[in-house]
């Protein structure tokens, strides 16, 4: 498991990994299997995305709540 989280990639690679897969796509002149192996990859990249979207949403909401908290003092808020 500890594998599988090293070869995760940040959100930035990811979204240019996707993008190029995209262009390539797009650009056709491939077999249909490279076109079906591209287009897998696109979705995992996709999926990868969405996790570091989802974990920042998470993120920013606890940074919200506790700004939120009674007797936070504005100076330390996050924001």
């Amino acid at each position: 498991m500890a594998e599988e989280k090293a070869e995760t990639p940040s959100y930035e690679q990811a979204r240019e990994e996707l993008t190029e897969v995209v262009r390539r796509l797009e650009t056709g002149g491939l077999t249909l299997e490279q076109s079906i192996e591209l287009w897998e990859r696109g979705e995992k990249l996709a999926s990868i995305c969405e996790e570091w979207l989802q974990g920042a949403r998470v993120r920013l909401a606890a940074a919200m709540a506790r700004r939120e908290e009674p007797g936070a003092e504005p100076e330390n808020a996050p924001f």
